[in-house]
């Protein structure tokens, strides 16, 4: 088809995509025509508005309404890109990066100006209108003073002689001022006998003897209840009050009265220091009508859970709990709701969707995550963090195979507005345009519908999560937009570690080899079946045969994996020898190798800590948010299940892009390892070939060469070079980059005068984790055992910068190129192995008893 001209045509060629949309088949004559006529009218029923709250812009409807599926509408794509190009763009495409700076919000000069300060009073002057107010209001005396933010210092606040000034003080607020002896403070201070508030919050004094302060404060002001913000031990009703909006500067409190909070149905106690709630004060006595709590950000810890559930049991008016989840009340929802039956609202979540949705954290508080400002960070870094909280993606195939990368999209103006919502009113789809009917003349845009029916003013939404529910751990994605709470991640991330602490190392026996040679006792040779050109070309011993037949062959020695349906059908019987074990997936795939070595050790220190994002999305950001939390590096690699030649690998320290990167097929997240040894300034790592001839016993050899795999470009942690493929990976004989072999013996003797180390030491190290990882198989994957099994794998090892290895990847039939086509010296320098005797010597160990240029483990 040349060009499409027709209705007809239109779904014929895009029939696929417009199912995969979701659009309703009833809106496709109507997207039709808006493609073809290059129709974008969502200005005439849309208007984007400013969020001050939050620096997003959101959506709204314009129309007198909207119903259901009654159209659909265009959204541009204003960028486009696959994720290595994303800063080259940003910096090279004119205008691209200050319009996505706009479209983000982020091309605000973070530098805040320096607001305008109205010319301040004098102190005195100050304390003369507080005077004054106070008689206006009819008390006799000063009992609310503030005096923030005055430049006060510690002789000012001498010579202000406070205390003998104002005898029936109530609360006093110093904050944002400047003074420095705890004396002073303390001298002062405990002069006021009627005191219920103090606030020193932002003065220089509390960095230096803050808890010595505390302690002779509270013992001098035993009326105290309110101590920089936090609830004194001695807190009572005037804390309570004072958080109710009760008492305060209009009225402090000082009057004697029955009950004083016996109307308050709202108590926000968030972020108090409380350590104990079981308290006279707090009770259905003095506040019979509490409807509304808020103790979030509490330790709380001089109560047990049940105390705590029996103390709110009793409030028969509350029906709205906020909370931390996992935290004094219990660790998860469906726990606290069972003892508080009485509770409508958790979290500001309704709870029978709560009991529905088997939810067991939830928060609707969510704040939006906000790029955090750097005075430092250029334009193009801002928006190179803030765009993962706005990029989708999709990704491109045609009948003959799927790209192998994704390309992340970012909506225009409009699309962009559209905030999230778990409640939607709209859906958006990506949609490729192909006018001509080939993929080659697509265009690629978002199709936006009404899923709800819609009113003028309302927002306009969509599900940033769409098909994915808490079985795809929907709640801990929110957190790639959202502030989720943080205590819960880390509460599952220390399980987790606990969990993998207890984990037991286990010897294996020392059982006898069972591997034997293979050979016919007649003498004749064995027959190979292979579809490796290598083994083909290179196999030249006369004991081996090179077949067509997979059927005749006594050896298959294929890169495919051979299963029943298989086997079935090319002719393969189980009396054959095959290079492959059952059950290898173990070592093979990325996030099961890891699983097999936590399984066997729980986190030695050869691996860097791993998470299968898939499964343990939680444990993860958890062990982020205490990485952070501890100022410590957070820089991390993604990789694909079970993808080669670093496809779809990615490295960052930004926790949204981390979540959003799930989005392109399943991953692990690793620890990123930031200081590598380092050859000549650049980054490598090392190619080890192991033969494996039994599980069970374990029999392993180690081949007596390696080859070592350089970066092209010196090593850096610079931000940018993160999107440097040649700064950050070692693989280089794919995509036509330069190779720069080093021959093993020449990178040695190199490495050791520039390290000043002895090779042999690093070697015997590898040796020690390389056996480790396929002992782990063996101990926790004993399946893997065939007696008709002989296999060789690749294993990839990086030293860190105290030359201690660490364990990257396993790979089933390696790439063994440099071995065949170059000659290699052994480490020890002893031979001389011909690269294209490697074969040979390889099906020599695996097939014929042999061990030469090969090490057992």
């Amino acid at each position: 088809m040349s060009k499409i001209e027709s209705f007809d045509d239109f779904v014929k060629v895009h029939g696929i995509l417009l199912a995969a949309s979701g659009l309703p088949s009833k809106l496709y004559p109507r997207l039709f025509h808006k493609l073809a006529s290059d129709t974008f009218d969502g200005g005439d029923y849309f208007q984007i508005e400013s969020s001050e709250d939050d620096r997003r812009r959101r959506l709204l409807l314009t129309s007198q309404s909207m119903p259901k599926d009654s159209d659909v509408f265009l959204v541009d794509h204003a960028w486009t890109f696959r994720l290595p190009d994303a800063y080259k763009q940003l910096k090279e495409i004119p205008g691209l990066a200050e319009r996505m700076a706009s479209l983000m919000s982020v091309d605000i000069d973070v530098e805040a100006e320096e607001e305008e300060v109205a010319e301040e009073l004098p102190v005195d002057q100050i304390i003369h209108n507080e005077i004054r107010y106070a008689a206006d209001k009819g008390y006799e005396s000063l009992r609310w003073l503030e005096l923030e933010g005055l430049g006060i210092v510690d002789d000012s606040l001498l010579s202000l002689h406070l205390p003998s000034q104002f005898q029936d003080l109530v609360a006093l607020s110093l904050i944002w001022n400047k003074i420095e002896s705890a004396d002073v403070v303390i001298q002062e201070v405990i002069k006021f006998k009627n005191l219920k508030a103090l606030w020193l919050n932002d003065n220089p004094v509390l960095h230096k003897s803050e808890h010595q302060m505390t302690d002779e404060i509270l013992q001098g002001c035993p009326s105290l209840e309110i101590y920089n913000s936090c609830f004194t031990p001695n807190y009572g009703l005037w804390a309570l009050g004072f958080c109710g909006d009760i008492f305060g500067k209009d009225n402090p409190g000082c009057v004697q009265q029955d009950h004083p909070l016996c109307n308050v149905t709202s108590l926000d106690l968030s972020n108090r220091s409380i350590h104990n709630l079981v308290n006279k004060a707090f009770s259905v006595q003095e506040m019979p009508l509490l409807s509304h709590l808020n103790i979030r950000g509490n330790p709380l810890d001089q109560n047990s859970v049940g105390e705590l559930l029996e103390v709110l049991k009793l409030f028969p008016s509350l029906s709205s709990l906020e909370v931390d989840i996992p935290g004094p009340l219990g660790n998860n929802t469906l726990e606290i709701l069972e003892s508080l039956s009485n509770l409508s609202l958790l979290n500001g979540v309704d709870t029978a969707i709560i009991f529905e949705n088997g939810k067991h954290v939830i928060d609707s508080m969510l704040q939006p995550r906000i790029p955090e400002p750097n005075p430092e960070a250029t334009l193009v870094d801002r928006v190179l963090d803030a765009m993962w909280l706005y990029a989708l993606n999709y990704r491109l195939a045609d009948e003959e195979k799927l790209d192998e990368t994704s390309l992340w999209y970012v909506m225009d103006e409009l699309g962009s507005a559209l905030r999230h919502s778990d409640e939607p009113n709209f859906k958006v789809a990506p949609f490729l345009f192909m006018p001509s009917g080939k993929l080659e003349s697509a265009v690629s845009y978002s199709v936006m519908w009404p899923i709800k029916n819609s009113q003028k003013g309302n927002e306009c939404t969509r599900d940033f999560l769409s098909g994915i529910g808490e079985d795809k751990q929907r709640s801990a994605r929110l957190t790639a937009w959202f502030q989720t709470p943080e205590n819960y991640f880390i509460h599952e991330f220390e399980k987790y570690q606990q969990k993998l602490q207890a984990k037991a190392f286990e010897s294996l026996p020392s059982n006898p080899s069972v591997s034997r040679s293979i050979q016919h006792s007649d003498g004749s040779p064995l027959l190979v079946y292979t579809d490796l050109p290598q083994v083909e070309e290179f196999l030249t011993r006369p004991e081996f045969v090179i077949t067509n037949e997979p059927k005749d062959a006594d050896i298959l020695w294929t890169s495919v994996q051979v299963d029943e349906e298989l086997k079935k059908e090319v002719g393969i019987t189980d009396d054959q020898y095959l290079n492959q074990f059952p059950f290898e997936a173990c070592l093979v795939m990325k996030h099961h190798l890891a699983e097999t070595i936590q399984m066997g050790y729980g986190s030695p220190k050869w691996l860097q800590p791993t998470y299968n994002l898939e499964t343990q999305l939680s444990q993860f950001i958890g062990d982020y948010c205490v990485r952070k939390r501890d100022q410590l590096n957070n820089l991390w690699i993604l990789k694909p299940w079970n993808m080669a030649r670093t496809i779809d690998t990615s490295i960052t320290d930004n926790l949204s892009a981390i979540i959003r990167m799930m989005e392109t097929g399943p991953k692990i997240c690793q620890k990123y390892i930031e200081h590598p040894a380092l050859f000549k300034g650049k980054k490598f790592d090392l190619r080890y070939v192991v033969l494996v001839r039994s599980i069970d016993p374990l029999e392993i050899y180690l081949t007596e060469i390696f080859w070592v795999r350089l970066s092209n470009s010196p090593y850096s942690l610079e931000k940018h070079s993160f999107f440097e493929y040649e700064t950050h990976f070692t693989v280089m004989n794919y995509g036509g980059r330069k190779l720069n072999h080093k021959p093993t013996a020449e990178f040695v003797k190199e490495f050791e005068q520039e390290h000043n180390v002895k090779w042999m030491d690093i070697h015997e190290k590898v040796k020690q984790v390389i056996r480790a990882v396929f002992k782990a198989a063996a101990l926790t994957h004993p399946e893997m055992q065939s007696p008709k099994s002989r296999a060789m794998y690749g294993v990839d090892v990086m030293l860190d910068s105290s030359f201690e290895p660490k364990i990257l990847e396993v790979t089933y039939c390696p790439d063994c190129m440099r071995a065949c086509k170059y000659d290699m010296e052994t480490i020890d320098g002893k031979a001389i192995v011909r690269g294209g005797d490697f074969f040979n010597y390889v099906f020599g160990c695996l097939f014929l008893d042999e061990t030469a240029h090969v090490t057992p483990l």
